[in-house]
């Protein structure tokens, strides 16, 4: 029972109790009396001798009584509480004493080993994540960029017989098909990276399927993606235990002029180490390169009449210097559209200086950067002359420039922009960070919004 609440024990009142012969032998109208006279229950009296045993008159040669003589008891109070001794408790030490330290060192050897694995887990797992990363980028890979062959070169054999050796073939899973999709790559650097576009390899991504590298030999070899960016349709292969492929030099597309020759690579239609020569059609074509409107990418091509067919994606664009200047990614239809229809005549690449840039931030953090304003442009109407702006986010670079819902943006940089799309293409050429010159068109009024890109991952 509860220390709340006591039992009837401990408030009943203190009783003396007879015993039964003696209660038997008692005249019937005889009561047991306490004594009158009681010390004051706040008053302490010490204890006084303990009293004399009981003797029957008539034990010490006295006339026998008429009737048992009563014990005297003390008063209440003054007899001391006895005390009550506890049993001994058990001895906690139910077990040897040699258990416990047995017991202590098991634990510990326990937690130890715990530890040690779950480091080794994190370990593997932080590795496995970070594999094919390399800290200072393209600096520390081993990318070169010296041109192979002199500048007055007009060979395309010499630059097929340079450049082949650096081409790959790309094999990923695609629909649950292994080596459904097929593309094109090249040797980024001597750390076993390569570079291919981003929808060869996007649903073997998504599905965790595989992908391989095929050598101009035929020897294939497992890859796996560092990192990849949907926005400029660019990802990183790496393989750990990389053939001896040299690097393609890596060039710049500043310096094209249209109607410069240029070599195409790749593996067209499944047929590995393929050539295919033109001219620069064009420069900074406003493309798309996407079918999907999630993963739209888009890009500030180099056009090319150079043969590009589906399976080229991701193979070089090659100058007659023997440098890349671009990636094959994209061609146009018949119905103006990039598709998977053979070449017409006009395929697009992605300028090499875009292509650096990813890759170098790929390989320093596994992801890929864009520049964003934080605004919305109408990209499917080509009747006003401009790109039109539909929404503005808050807080977002556009909003702190000053840029407003129904602007008109018509130059970006001093550069014309005729639609949404070359909008978007236009701020994507530059990096984070940047502050860009928009001119603007509100109303009937013009003016110029000076905005410093800010940065999303993709």
């Amino acid at each position: 029972m509860s220390d709340e609440q006591p039992s009837s024990d401990d408030t009943a009142p203190l009783s003396w109790a007879m015993s039964r012969d003696t209660a038997d032998d008692r005249d019937s109208d005889e009561s047991w009396l306490p004594p009158r006279e009681h010390v004051p229950p706040h008053q302490w009296t010490p204890p006084g001798p303990p009293p004399a045993p009981y003797v029957p008159s008539h034990a010490a040669g006295g006339d026998p009584p008429d009737r048992l003589e009563r014990a005297t008891y003390p008063p209440p109070g003054t007899q001391p509480y006895p005390v009550q001794h506890r049993a001994a408790a058990p001895s906690r030490d139910r077990y040897p004493g040699w258990l416990w330290p047995v017991v202590a060192t098991l634990a510990l050897v326990i937690g130890v080993v715990g530890g040690v694995f779950g480091g080794a887990v994190y370990e593997n797992w932080h590795r496995s994540s970070t594999e094919g990363q390399v800290g200072g980028g393209l600096a520390d890979a081993g990318a070169v960029s010296q041109a192979p062959l002199p500048a007055g070169n007009h060979s395309v054999a010499a630059v097929a017989q340079q450049l082949l050796p650096s081409t790959i073939q790309v094999l990923a899973q695609y629909q649950g098909r292994k080596d459904g999709a097929t593309g094109s790559g090249f040797v980024l650097d001597r750390a076993g990276h390569y570079i291919t576009n981003n929808h060869v390899v996007a649903d073997a991504v998504d599905h965790d399927g595989p992908i391989e590298i095929v050598d101009q030999n035929g020897d294939k070899y497992a890859a796996k993606v560092v990192g990849r960016s949907p926005t400029y349709d660019l990802a990183v292969l790496y393989v750990k235990h990389s053939p001896s492929l040299p690097p393609a030099s890596l060039g710049t597309a500043q310096i094209l002029r249209v109607g410069d020759q240029v070599v195409a690579f790749g593996s067209p239609l499944g047929l590995s180490s393929t050539v295919t020569s033109g001219i620069v059609s064009a420069l900074n074509r406003p493309v798309t390169t996407s079918d999907s409107g999630t993963d739209s990418s888009y890009i500030n091509a180099v056009q090319t009449d150079a043969a590009i067919n589906p399976g080229n994606s991701g193979g070089p664009l090659v100058d007659l210097s023997g440098r890349v200047v671009g990636v094959n990614s994209a061609i146009a239809t018949t119905g103006g559209s990039t598709g998977e229809s053979g070449n017409i005549g006009v395929g697009f690449a992605i300028p090499i200086d875009q292509v650096k840039i990813t890759a170098d931030q790929i390989l320093r953090t596994g992801e890929a950067r864009y520049p964003v304003i934080g605004a919305t442009v109408n990209t499917g109407d080509t009747s006003a002359v401009g790109a039109k702006i539909l929404s503005v986010g808050s807080d977002s670079p556009a909003s702190r420039a000053g840029l407003k819902k129904g602007d008109l943006v018509t130059e970006i940089g001093g550069e014309n922009v005729p639609d949404g799309i070359a909008l978007i293409v236009a701020i994507r050429a530059h990096q984070p960070g940047d502050t860009v010159t928009f001119t603007v068109r509100r109303g009937s009024s013009q003016m110029s919004v000076r905005i410093t890109l800010g940065s999303q991952v993709g």
